[in-house]
């Protein structure tokens, strides 16, 4: 028996949470030992291949698909002529309409780029062929292409978007500063680095799938209710993802189209969708337009917020790019009024892309306040600080935590906005015309329930087990370092199992929820696995414990210790050992009590019908943030570059610095593209996606990048999560794109209000 003094913890400094530790996955990423879906090493693989149209709507009137059959290994053909037998499963939220037929290839078209047909055969090459020896033969209906095409209709308003108080349009008539102006940003796609696809197998009526997600239960819920099966029937495994951004967190036509194949063939089928098929597969940021009016008195105070704004959806699905989900948040004023509308259009529906709404909502306003500043004459930051909001205009309620103040404050000393002159075209650098902006942004509180598996092992390692998934953001990592914390060992003494649906329940990875939910469920387990130990320890006839008079022991630095100078110390592994135990496992969720048993389970991991938003309950909770950049502008040939950046946050707490500075960081930098490089380029003539590659749609790349510094000025919020974190995924880019806009006016003196900001809009 060993007897040691324990060695006192450090503040953050030993792994646990707080430290810096790096990616526990990411020596696997680098080395080429992490598998990703379509890496899977599984036999007897069949390849799919999609067949798409080439018109932007009617309806497919033949598919003919005899040479395609005939060609060398073609194994299946699908087309709308196919009935798979599958039902229209349940939305995000568990409304499912009943016994609706659900056909993944349709004669109806409604965008360019849809998927009419499949082609199954041996090899990849050999369907890529055969697919393209499908002849489809359309009867073409006129399409509307966009915002701008004569041919779209009325905004349609959605009334549970409209948000009003005071009498806004009475108070604009009135102000002595009033100011309107439309901001608009175009299409924008996820281009993640791994491509959507999956590889699917059948073994009766069991389906398993190795598929990218970011909710594995959601989507196997999804498969389960398309084919009719029991939810255990399906299983999804996704240990790696190679980025989503909102992408990857639902089950799409073509993953029906893959398992019906495979279930049709009794062999697995891969499908890969290529890089030109993630632009019409599933939808991106859709389009927007909105119009900010904002009456201020003299010395700026903001009076009234009129806004008005819009944006695309399918002409068969409704998906909100909501442009008004900050503006009611984000400064204080008596009189309000803000609305949001779709204009369908022939495209694909849609789809969350990271900060959906928060992100071009934060364009129109921060642009429209940097507006504001220059007609009264005041500086940027001091007129946010004018109008600051001390508690939720909306709703009324007190802040859970705020300190947006602080990060202006903060960010601005970091990056010397003292030094800055106010007038556009005041500072440069040689022929370079600089700019200085600022805008700040905000992100939501939304609050999950998730469950976790602890196994304390003979050995005294760690195991944590759940079905939440990491697709770079660190989750491994944090759940390591929340069981050491709470276990008292190192956190390379933890093995963390995560991407599978046959595993605890999780939430999805998205809104910025799964941290906060998870790492709530594994201190909830890891604690329960500590009082059981901590109990066998004092009561096991065996325990080295049960005769020191001790009625508590404190686990630490991998020893259970007598709490007084000199007591006895014994390693985890000794005291199994003694115990006879192999290992000790408890499971916990943090679903209240009401909700426990397998409905409540099964409405939390597979539906997001248990989430709470940001003011359920006595407060209103948000991360935010304040973005300060430079610009320089070529005076002559009007090319823009970012040449520094600083941004401060308030995420609350911050479990990893190191994994949250980098996901501030992602975000900003995909702020960066969205201001000056991504657009979505649409063929007027047939809806096509002119620029659907990595060639064409221009992404920011390292050579785009400037220096960014981050800062954290945010506290510990016991509200928004067990552990005191908010959200800090999604907040990263809101707020980027305007910090631009606004620096770009400060260098040039004009105002680009439509992205990306190219050099054609400042000639």
């Amino acid at each position: 028996m060993t007897i040691v003094e324990p060695r006192k913890r450090g503040d953050a400094s030993d792994g646990t949470i707080g430290s810096r530790l790096s990616r526990f996955d990411g020596r696997l990423k680098i080395t080429g030992a992490a598998t990703y879906a379509l890496e899977q090493p599984v036999e007897g693989l069949a390849y799919a291949v999609l067949v798409q149209t080439r018109v932007a709507a009617g309806r497919v009137m033949k598919v003919d698909t005899a040479k395609a059959r005939a060609a060398a290994g073609t194994l299946l053909v699908l087309t709308p002529d196919d009935d798979l037998g599958l039902k229209v499963a349940s939305d995000w939220y568990g409304n499912r309409p009943e016994d609706q037929p659900y056909h993944p290839l349709s004669p109806a078209i409604s965008f360019n780029g849809q998927a009419v047909a499949a082609v199954v055969c041996e090899t990849l090459e050999q369907a890529t062929e055969a697919a393209r020896l499908v002849d489809v033969t359309y009867e073409e209906a006129s399409a509307i292409i966009g915002f701008d095409d004569s041919e779209a209709g009325e905004a349609r308003s959605l009334d549970a978007l409209t948000v009003s108080w005071g009498d806004a349009e009475a108070a604009l008539a009135t102000s002595p500063v009033r100011i309107e102006a439309e901001y608009r940003t175009p299409r924008e796609y996820h281009v993640a680095i791994e491509p959507h696809g999956l590889v699917a197998k059948w073994q009766g009526d069991q389906l398993t799938i190795w598929e990218p997600s970011q909710w594995t239960h959601g989507m196997a819920r999804t498969y389960a209710e398309w084919y009719g099966l029991p939810y255990e029937n399906v299983r999804i495994v996704s240990p790696f993802i190679g980025g989503g951004f909102g992408s990857k967190a639902t089950a799409y036509a073509y993953g029906a189209v893959a398992t019906a194949a495979a279930r049709k063939l009794g062999r697995p089928v891969k499908l890969a969708v290529t890089r030109p098929q993630t632009f019409t597969a599933y939808g991106g940021r859709a389009a927007t337009r909105q119009t900010i009016a904002l009456g201020a008195s003299a010395d700026g105070v903001l009076q009234s917020i009129v806004h008005g704004g819009s944006s695309e959806t399918a002409t068969y699905a409704d998906f909100p790019e909501q442009t008004n989900a900050a503006t009611p948040l984000m400064y204080a004023v008596d009189n309000f009024r803000a609305k949001h509308s779709l204009v369908s259009v022939n495209t694909v529906m849609p789809g969350a892309l990271r900060a959906p709404g928060k992100n071009p909502s934060a364009f129109g306003l921060e642009s429209a306040m940097d507006e504001l500043a220059y007609a009264v004459g005041i500086d940027p930051v001091e007129i946010r600080l004018r109008n600051y909001a001390e508690r939720d205009p909306q709703s009324g309620k007190p802040w859970s935590t705020r300190r947006l103040r602080e990060a202006l404050f903060e960010g601005g000393k970091a990056f010397g906005w003292s030094r800055r002159s106010f007038a556009p075209r005041s500072m440069r650098d040689g022929r370079q015309l600089v700019g200085w902006g600022v805008a700040c942004g905000t992100f939501p509180v939304l609050r999950a329930s998730s469950e976790a598996l602890i196994r304390i092992l003979a050995d005294g390692s760690i195991e944590v087990v759940s079905g939440a998934i990491d697709m770079g953001q660190g989750t491994y990592t944090i759940l390591a370092q929340t069981a050491a914390e709470v276990l008292g060992v190192p956190p390379e003494r933890v093995d963390v199992r995560l991407g599978d649906s046959s595993l605890p329940g999780a939430t999805v990875a998205g809104g910025s929820m799964l941290a906060g939910a998870i790492t709530g469920a594994v201190h909830k387990a890891a604690s329960a696995a500590r009082d059981e130990l901590i109990g066998l320890a004092l009561a096991d006839a065996a325990s080295p414990f049960r005769d020191t008079g001790a009625n508590t022991l404190v686990v630490a630095n991998g020893f259970v210790s007598v709490p007084r100078d000199g007591g006895l110390s014994v390693s985890i592994p000794e005291l199994m050992k003694a115990l006879g135990r192999e290992s000790i496992e408890t499971q916990r969720n943090t679903l209240p009590e009401g909700e426990q048993g397998p409905d409540g389970h099964k409405k939390a991991w597979t539906t997001m019908g248990s989430i709470q938003g940001p003011t359920a309950g006595e407060f209103s909770m948000h991360s935010w943030c304040a973005h300060f950049v430079e610009v320089k502008v070529d005076e002559d040939f009007g090319t823009t570059r970012v040449t520094r950046m600083v941004s401060a946050f308030d995420c609350g707490r911050i479990y990893n610095p190191k994994l949250a500075e980098s996901q501030w960081r992602g975000g900003i930098i995909m702020g960066i593209g969205q201001a000056l490089l991504e657009e979505g380029l649409v063929d007027q003539r047939n809806g096509r996606i002119v620029n659907n590659n990595l060639g064409d749609y221009l992404v920011a790349t390292n050579a785009d990048i400037p220096p960014i510094q981050v800062i954290s000025v945010g506290i510990p919020d016991l509200n928004a999560s067990v552990l005191g974190g908010k959200g800090v995924g999604e907040v990263g880019i809101v707020g980027v794109a305007p910090a631009i806009a606004n620096a770009v006016f400060h260098a040039t003196g004009k105002r680009v209000r439509d992205l990306p900001i190219t050099l054609e809009k400042l000639l």
